[in-house]
């Protein structure tokens, strides 16, 4: 029996468009999310910052001067987002007196960087960002609070001083885990499939292995008191996964769910409860 060219010509089509989709995805999940953001609101009371990042190239972020003494907190917002992303946050510390430090991590908003590396390189400029704030308040205690792409950074940023208090928020555990929940999202039962086809790109596109992305082999590194905090309902980073997560923390940690919370800004979605645990957390440990 011998096989019509038509079917040849289809069997050479499904593997062109299995092969291509992984690059087109893989384009657009590391294309850099540049783009201005402007002057600090002026109710923030911030100063502009520019700061060396190693080869990631300069990182741009506002820092706000809270109450000597109080502590200051590191922000980092999620993938794709900026600095703004955390301004009710800043609002709400700035209102509790703490000093803050907004950053847009590498290749997002101001910061220089040619692609997202899903928190390799976006560590450099989380690094760097610590050790401008350990120059300019070297007698303050540190915090910081990441979200997503943000906490992973941090976790994988080899070098930092010492942190007192650690806030992970919707923190994926592998990056294999980020990539395959999130194509099941999309495409379901096919995203199984896609899966391996897009995480081999990451060393040829990115320069970066897969194993160097398991903030789940670094979380017991932080040294600081620890808030884990995911929404119960995040189809992203199901809520197994961030349990997985606490479990290998390092103690003393906490751990908190929001009830039927998807992937979404925690502080959007709860803002009175979140405030008010955050600042009790901090508290705790600022001062």
């Amino acid at each position: 029996m011998t096989v019509s060219k038509w079917t040849i010509i289809a069997l050479a089509a499904v593997t062109a468009i299995v092969l291509l989709v992984p690059l087109l995805v893989g384009e657009l999940l590391t294309r850099p999310a540049t783009q201005a953001i402007g002057p600090p609101p002026r109710d923030l009371g911030a100063v502009a910052i520019e700061l060396p990042a190693g080869r990631t190239g300069r990182v741009a972020g506002w820092f706000v001067q809270g109450r000597p003494g109080a502590g200051v907190v590191l922000l980092l917002h999620g993938v794709r987002a900026n600095r703004r992303q955390m301004l009710g946050r800043a609002r709400f510390l700035k209102a509790a007196g703490y000093s803050t430090l907004l950053i847009d991590l590498p290749a997002h908003g101001e910061s220089a960087g040619d692609r997202i590396t899903f928190g390799a390189r976006e560590s450099h400029g989380v690094a760097s960002a610590l050790d401008y704030l350990r120059q300019r308040l070297p007698h303050e205690k540190i915090a910081v609070i990441g979200i997503s792409l943000g906490a992973a950074s941090l976790v994988l940023a080899r070098e930092r001083p010492p942190l007192s208090a650690v806030v992970l928020e919707s923190m994926y555990p592998t990056v294999t885990d980020a990539v395959a929940s999130r194509l099941a999202i999309r495409l379901g039962a096919a995203g199984e499939v896609l899966t391996p086809l897009l995480l081999w790109q990451l060393p040829v596109r990115l320069g970066v292995p897969v194993s160097a992305l398991r903030p789940i082999d670094r979380v017991s590194t932080l040294g600081a008191l620890l808030l884990i905090a995911s929404g119960t309902a995040d189809r992203h980073t199901p809520w197994p996964q961030t349990q997985q997560l606490f479990a290998r923390a390092g103690a003393p940690k906490a751990l908190w769910g929001l009830e039927d919370v998807a992937h979404v800004d925690l502080h959007r979605a709860l803002p009175r409860a979140y405030e008010q645990r955050i600042v009790a957390f901090l508290a705790a440990t600022l001062r």
